[in-house]
């Protein structure tokens, strides 16, 4: 079975501030804010969504799909997926543009601030879904807008399970839209933030959002992540990790340990924990594709985590 992962595709730049943004910032004068952080190292890393779930899932020996679009700069993405045996058939050039670039600030707290170029991104609703019998599960991630709307709508018309996956994207959205987000998937994914602000734009609560889906699961940092399934709520603890080196990509890489837990049908309980090992891998390397433990350090991992193999 294929995973779809429709979402941005993009190069991370990546800073770290040798300090902390609250002591910057004062929260009284942020209306004439005018800061500068010195920031020592700046790395380009592969990353997005759709690739940085991808690679998670080749990892795991999963069979992922990315979908998504990148511009004129593209040629060493997919030199990147070649060499890790990445199917990227289902991407598409858009011309004259640039691959979406991310260009992220992080503190000595983890806290980060992003500024994000779309770039050939906002041409996602150009790139429909595969007509690929072998799709049995999908992801619709932060993407352009009218992609986004247009990957749910012809998924679920064709009645392909997938997690929809808002993250920074959901602001776009009016809480109609997210409402039909929600009826369209089977599955949806939020960070504790983004949980707050999908229950005020849609005024309802996450318990009655998650009454209409197999599964919402609600991510908490350092404090593991829920899991509202069947009624009830499901806790799931983090993973220890080895070192706290860099948060960006943990929420990707605990999605496609939940993706494939889904694909696997591990159940719940096992599927959020894989996720959180995911998570705690990544967040010992810097950079969003850097971790490269094999399907059975990965099942290592879990059993020294929580006492029993996931597979």
């Amino acid at each position: 079975m294929k995973i779809l992962i429709c979402g941005s595709v993009a190069y991370d730049s990546i800073m770290v501030f040798q300090g902390r943004f609250k002591d910057h910032i004062l929260p009284d004068q942020v209306h004439i804010l005018n800061v500068s952080f010195l920031v020592p190292t700046l790395r380009q890393e592969f990353g997005g969504v759709a690739g940085n779930i991808a690679y998670n899932l080749a990892l795991l020996q999963g069979n992922p799909l990315p979908l998504g679009t990148v511009g004129d700069d593209a040629a060493a993405y997919r030199a990147h997926w070649d060499a890790l045996g990445i199917d990227h058939s289902a991407i598409l050039h858009v011309e004259q543009t640039r691959t979406a670039q991310a260009f992220i600030t992080t503190d000595l707290d983890d806290n980060q601030i992003v500024a994000f170029h779309p770039g050939a991104m906002a041409y996602s609703h150009q790139n429909p879904i595969p007509d690929d019998p072998q799709i049995g599960l999908a992801l619709v991630g932060p993407d352009g807008r009218e992609g986004m709307l247009a990957h749910a709508q012809a998924l679920a018309a064709r009645g392909i399970a997938f997690l929809f996956d808002p993250g920074q994207a959901l602001p776009l959205f009016d809480g109609a839209e997210l409402l039909a987000f929600a009826r369209q998937a089977r599955y949806l994914a939020v960070n504790d933030y983004e949980a707050k602000l999908l229950a005020a734009k849609t005024a309802r609560s996450i318990e009655e959002i998650a009454a209409g889906l197999e599964a919402l699961v609600v991510t908490r940092g350092g404090l593991g992540s829920l899991i509202y399934t069947g009624g009830t709520i499901l806790e799931i603890p983090v993973a220890p990790a080895q070192a706290l080196v860099d948060p960006t990509g943990c929420g990707d890489a605990y999605r496609a340990g939940l993706l494939h837990g889904i694909a696997l049908g591990l159940g719940w309980q096992t599927a959020g924990r894989l996720a959180s090992v995911m998570g705690a891998i990544k967040m010992e390397h810097s950079g969003a594709q850097r971790h490269r433990p094999d399907r059975e350090a990965i099942a290592q991992r879990f059993a020294a985590a929580f006492g029993y193999r996931p597979w």
